[in-house]
């Protein structure tokens, strides 16, 4: 289904070829390892970009540009897979056989994602300082809303402290103070640096032959002197020691975040299971957490679990009442001890395999789900199609399941809890 061609020493382009849409898609991303001291410089990166080249200098000339490809878009594109990041952009455009006879999108398209790349405006020999500080202010009120949200804040303070040694403690968009560090010249350097040395990934779909995709795409880097840096494989999760914290806030309701570890990873044969586990346990409305402390105990508001396979962290969180935070941490506990001894049910195995199945459809249901899940796939290390995700699903047992759970061990907790009156 997906054809993977060589464009150039460290360029690679893959493709998925379907015509069932009028719209198809793009990206194209610099990889890079997951450091503390670039995380937000490429985050930022293809925001300034995307403010303005020598052809379009601004915000209006880029508009009327992409207008003029009927309507085509290119946005920022900034990803977290396991121990890389990626910074790049996400482009969208009307399929070419839709255009009026003459008329061409993807080619000039395409010509002109090169020159936002690499002819971006600059000044004294650095990107031009209002375009850097307006887009660090965007990025700083980005990185300071998820504030609002006590169960996102939870959950990012507890992966952060269990994965202290671990790259994944890195957020994604790095924080506050590395954004506050970032200068137009230090950007400048970091991106000519990164142009030279990184591994690009092009991800394509629509309804062009892979070969003909290929032929578009050579001129994106021609020319460009490279030298480009193998990046480090993919690692599972590297412990250092857990930790149970707390934090105390003025909330009406505490946020309990518990963090699992299991050497089950996306690039694990296991993992299918691994992921029909997860929802078992607390991955919907079905699992345990949800129908036995919600509903039959009603100890919480709300209870899931989450399973981040590229490093093999579980995680359970809940709102609850602040007197309840034992209870909750012992009853979660349970019912992942009731997986362990294989204590499921086969309604919960069914109703967690038409879960899993159902978001696995979904993957084909346009251009954009595709890109998201074969690109990061393919970074990843997940060897399997939506197609063959979905057989394994349906052929799992019990036995696997349990198998699956008994990997899983708690590692660290953080609790969000109320300010003492």
């Amino acid at each position: 289904m997906i054809e993977t061609i060589q464009l150039q020493q460290g360029v690679t382009l893959r493709c998925i070829r379907d015509g069932r849409f009028k719209h198809g898609c793009f990206s194209l991303q610099l990889l890079r390892p997951m450091g503390r001291e670039e995380a937000a410089m490429n985050a930022l990166l293809p925001a300034v970009l995307l403010r303005g080249c020598e052809s379009a200098p601004d915000l209006r000339s880029i508009t009327l540009r992409l207008d003029d490809l009927y309507g085509a878009g290119v946005g920022a594109l900034v990803r977290r897979v396991g121990d890389w990041q990626t910074t790049g952009f996400y482009c969208s455009f009307t399929e070419d056989r839709y255009a009026m006879e003459g008329d061409a999108i993807l080619q000039p398209l395409v010509a002109f994602v090169r020159e936002l790349l690499l002819q971006p405006l600059t000044e004294n020999g650095a990107f031009r300082a209002d375009f850097v500080r307006s887009e660090k202010k965007n990025l700083i009120s980005t990185i300071e809303s998820q504030l609002n949200d006590k169960r996102a804040y939870a959950m990012d303070k507890l992966l952060r402290q269990m994965c202290r040694g671990d790259s994944f403690g890195i957020p994604r968009l790095g924080d506050k103070s590395m954004v506050e560090a970032i200068t137009p010249q230090g950007l400048y350097e970091h991106y000519k640096r990164i142009l030279r040395t990184s591994p690009v990934e092009l991800f394509y779909v629509g309804s062009a032959a892979a070969e003909d995709v290929a032929k578009l795409m050579q001129p994106l880097f021609e020319g460009l002197e490279r030298s480009v840096d193998a990046l480090a494989p993919q690692t599972a999760f590297h412990d250092v020691g857990g930790s149970d914290n707390s934090e105390a806030m003025d909330v009406n309701q505490g946020k309990l975040c518990m963090g699992f570890i299991t050497p089950i990873t996306i690039r694990d044969e296991r993992f299918v299971a691994m992921q029909l586990l997860n929802i078992v346990f607390g991955g919907g409305m079905t699992s345990k957490l949800f129908m036995n402390i919600r509903e039959r105990m009603s100890l919480c508001y709300a209870v899931g679990s989450g399973f981040h396979g590229s490093k093999g962290i579980v995680t359970a969180s809940a709102g609850i009442d602040f007197s309840k935070e034992q209870l909750v941490r012992e009853q979660i506990l349970l019912q992942l001890e009731a997986c362990q001894k294989g204590e499921i049910s086969q309604e919960e195995l069914t109703a967690a395999r038409e879960a899993l199945c159902s978001s696995l459809r979904s993957i084909h249901d346009s251009p954009g789900a595709m890109e998201n899940y074969y690109a990061s796939a393919a970074l990843s290390g997940l060897p399997l199609t939506a197609q063959e995700y979905m057989d394994k699903a349906k052929s799992a047992t019990v036995q696997q399941l349990a198998e699956a759970a008994q990997t899983v061990r708690l590692h660290s907790t953080f609790f969000l809890k109320g300010v003492e009156a």
